[in-house]
């Protein structure tokens, strides 16, 4: 049948297949608030405003204000082809050039759903090639995976969504290829999954073979002669993948991603119960910490996969087959070992078991396959498997322990019943002659929608429980001020600079307004850079996740670059001065900031990282770049002289802090005496970050304040800078646990006349770059031979060239780009290229080629 012919015999399922998920998430969405012009983000809190910002960032790359290669605005500069492979590779990410930076929430609303009801299509033209069922039966089982709990659950997570669209074609794929010896869907499907979303990529690659596998042992006969084709088209489109892969595995290796260790075998919190609990409708439970798996696709798919394993119309090499696969995926949810491999042997940041779906689309294949089967003699074994399954969660909801699995109500449980009930008397029904087929069919379709929509809800609303949609307006209101502010730095500076937002609407709002910055929450990051950065006081502990730019002392600003400062409340830093003002935000200058490189004499000696000892380390590194020998840092006396709804207890040098009525803030009044010309800071340091959940710190100090997340931001919170000796009182508010333990809070003062003199020391020897997307050039003239020290993160991507020469790139404390400089004046040039983007190109070409010409051959000889 021709294309044409095709869509016009199928074209209304085709609509149906993409529409009805997407209207039932719309309507889903809209009971909560969230619409086209609404202020209620699609994205959860804690996801919205980082992935719009990545989204924006994106769309400045489309409009060339942005690198595909590099991108100097997160963790003091990135890999930015790496950060796309993982956030940005999704074939809808383009869309986001129709919507300007402010209105990216919008942008994520449409893609969102787009994905969504691409899921549905897709699965239903795999269903239409593969499953002798009639077209409304193809239908229900698109919609019922469409809206499957995982991809609803996990619907914040919007790059991981682009996989359930390539799922089912690759499975069609396989199918396509035994059946008809004809490779092209399998090969595209694959390559464009590993294109779009390598990591969730390896998962299926992992599933896929074993599917095709399972096909092999049961069809042996007829499958023998694809293992060549299979093979070959596999592995093709992996090499073909290799021009976004190998640039991304490569980038994760060299920049300190490890693979975790095991410590245990069995993973924690799943139990017995689980398949029969996160299989009842509307069971949700978290997506943080302590998750157990989503796997629910629908009841009714359920019922015919039990029924798959039941009949006699199935082979026992079927069921063995597949039934091995679903044991293995079950059995990963239980042992570490395997629950770590199916995730790249690396353990997930919450949002865990992250291969579920395909036990899911598991089910609901072997629904499909079941359903084929269900005749008029075989429906009372049909029949039994409801009644297993009615019995399984019967006694799950008995036995579970109701205090531990507080997320399962008797409400899922009796939907679920209900639910069974109706199916068992709909598939009766047709035994009695009481329904034709296309009567069953539209009854059960809308029965279906009815269950899988109560269970997208309610997976809706627990995201909006457990991490809240956040309001829209945070993002785009800010918008226009933010970059007002950033384009006017850009026009007043015609050298590389840094600039951070104080009150910014996320860690990565250096993506969406373009500038060079230090936040970034990303699961791409150079971990040697950031580990550097938390010894100099730039929290960024564990993993490096995060990296914040708060709370820090203004050593850090002016070895960073950090040229500018947006904020829209209390500020007061020495060495900056307010230039401008745009709606609730204020602009200001620092005349301290350093240039994106520095010169130092070689034998001047390196200085070494102090474990848990920033401050010393901040003064080390201040003194090797200037040749001076200063203290900038002083400790002072502070006195308690109020405390409200705190009990206080102390341990040796740690202070515990204890509220005394719940859910109100913990205060603390001090008095401390600063000397003149100092910047002072409170030193707050959690003795246990896991303690600290999402606790938060307030400071108010002559009648401004400023409030930050504990466990997030740095040590240091500004008390603000003081030219004359002055006894100051501050507050100290904390929020959000019962109690928290520091080390005893103490006073540092930062010295600013040594601080000064150290600064116009470094400055003669400072190296004034000039940035181009991957690139910076400078002019350096050295009077001896020395080592010119940049802020530029090191990566194996970078190359320089000396007066048109290679010379070699070198590592300052593991983290930072170095050079080698010899006397005289030269010419500097570095340049950034993805390592194993060439390789990734030429393997790229190759393998489409190899397989254009092989598909050739194929249909010359068949």
């Amino acid at each position: 049948m021709s294309i044409t012919a095709y869509l016009r015999y199928n074209w209304r399922y085709l609509l149906a297949s993409f529409a009805l998920p997407l209207v039932i998430m719309m309507f889903i969405y809209l009971s909560i608030g969230i619409y086209p012009g609404s202020d209620r983000s699609i994205l959860a809190s804690d996801a919205f405003a980082q992935f719009s910002n990545f989204h924006a960032s994106f769309r400045n790359m489309l409009l060339g204000k942005q690198s595909l290669f590099y991108t100097w605005s997160g963790s003091l500069g990135l890999n930015y082809l790496s950060l796309i492979s993982y956030y940005l590779g999704g074939f809808f990410t383009p869309l986001v050039i129709f919507f300007p930076n402010q209105y990216m929430p919008d942008a994520l609303y449409v893609i969102t759903l787009l994905k969504i009801g691409s899921a549905g299509l897709c699965f239903w033209l795999f269903a239409n090639h593969t499953f002798q069922l009639n077209r409304w039966n193809q239908l229900i089982l698109s919609l019922c995976y469409a809206l499957m709990s995982f991809a609803i659950a996990h619907s914040e997570i919007i790059m991981w969504l682009d996989t359930f669209t390539f799922l089912p074609l690759i499975i069609w794929g396989i199918h396509r290829l035994i059946e008809q010896q004809k490779p092209r869907l399998l090969f595209y499907s694959y390559l464009c999954l590993f294109i779009s979303n390598f990591y969730m990529g390896f998962m299926v690659a992992l599933f896929s073979g074993m599917y095709y596998l399972a096909l092999l042992f049961t069809e042996w006969p007829q499958s023998k002669k694809s293992i060549l084709p299979y093979t070959l088209s596999a592995l093709l489109a992996s090499g073909a993948s290799l021009i976004m892969v190998l640039p991304a595995i490569l980038d994760l290796r060299t920049n300190g991603e490890e693979f975790t260790k095991i410590t245990s075998w069995k993973t924690e919190a799943t139990g017995v119960f689980d398949f029969f609990i996160k299989n009842m409708v509307g069971v949700y439970d978290t997506t943080k910490y302590g998750s157990i798996p989503f796997i629910y696709v629908g009841l009714f798919p359920l019922t015919l996969a039990v029924f798959f394993f039941l009949t006699r119309a199935i082979s026992k090499r079927q069921k063995l087959s597949f039934g091995a696969i679903a044991l293995l995926l079950l059995i990963s949810f239980y042992f570490q070992p395997f629950n770590l491999f199916w995730q790249g042997m690396h353990a997930p940041n919450m949002f865990l078991f992250r291969f579920a779906y395909l036990l899911s689309f598991l089910v609901i294949t072997l629904a499909g396959f079941g359903w084929e089967r269900l005749t008029k003699h075989e429906l009372p074994t049909y029949l039994f498997s409801i009644l297993l399954l009615l019995l399984g969660f019967t006694f799950a909801y008995g036995a579970v322990d109701k205090t531990t699995h507080a997320y399962l109500t008797i409400t899922s449980f009796a939907l679920t019943i209900i639910f069974l009930l109706v199916y068992f008397v709909c598939m009766s029904g047709t035994s009695l002659k009481l329904l034709s087929r296309k009567q069953l069919s539209i009854l059960l379709l809308l029965t279906i929608g009815v269950e899988v929509s109560l269970n997208a809800n309610a997976m809706v609303h627990g995201i909006l429980e457990d991490w809240n949609y956040a309001s829209r307006s945070l993002y785009t209101d800010p918008q226009p001020s933010i970059q007002s502010l950033v384009d006017q730095t850009k026009q007043a500076s015609d050298t590389f600079y840094r600039l951070e937002n104080l009150d910014p609407v996320s860690s990565n709002d250096s993506f969406a307004y373009n500038y060079a910055g230090i936040n970034m929450f990303s699961s791409i990051r150079n971990r040697h850079s950031s580990t550097y950065l938390n010894d100099l006081g730039f929290r960024s502990r564990g993993t490096n996740l995060n990296i914040r730019y708060n709370n820090n002392t203004l050593l850090m600003d002016a070895f960073t670059g950090i040229k500018y400062n947006i904020a829209s409340s209390g500020f007061d830093k020495f060495g900056f001065k307010k230039i401008a003002q745009k709606g609730a935000y204020t602009l200001y200058q620092n005349e301290y900031a350093l240039p994106l490189g520095f010169t130092i004499p070689e034998t001047r000696k390196e200085p070494k990282i102090i474990a848990n000892d920033n401050l010393q380390n901040q003064t080390n590194l201040m003194n090797y770049l200037s040749g001076l020998d200063q203290t900038y840092f002083a400790f002072e006396p502070i006195q308690m002289i109020q405390s409200n709804n705190t009990t206080i207890s102390t341990v040796g040098e740690q202070v515990t802090y204890k509220e005394i009525t719940p859910n109100v803030a913990k205060e603390l009044t001090y008095e401390v005496t600063i000397p003149a010309h100092t910047q002072a800071y409170l030193s707050l340091f959690p003795t246990d970050f896991n303690q600290l959940q999402s606790s938060s710190a307030s400071i108010t100090v002559n009648g401004k304040q400023r409030k930050t997340q504990i466990n997030i931001n740095g040590q240091y919170y500004d008390l603000g800078y003081y030219d004359q000796t002055q006894t100051v009182t501050f507050t100290l508010s904390l929020y959000g646990t019962d109690q928290v333990t520091f080390q005893t809070p103490k006073v540092i003062t930062l010295n600013t006349d040594a601080y000064t003199q150290a600064i116009e020391e470094i400055k003669t020897d400072g190296v004034a770059f000039k940035t181009g997307n991957r690139s910076a050039k400078a002019t350096v003239t050295a009077d001896e031979a020395k080592t010119l020290v940049t802020t530029i993160p090191y990566d194996k991507g970078w190359s320089a060239t000396l007066d048109g020469k290679k010379v070699a790139v070198t590592e300052f404390e593991d983290g930072l780009i170095s050079l080698k400089i010899p006397k005289g004046e030269h010419k500097i040039v570095l340049r950034y290229f993805p390592p194993g983007l060439k390789m990734g190109i030429f393997f790229f070409i190759s393998c489409l080629l190899l397989f254009f010409f092989y598909q050739r051959y194929l249909q010359k000889n068949h």
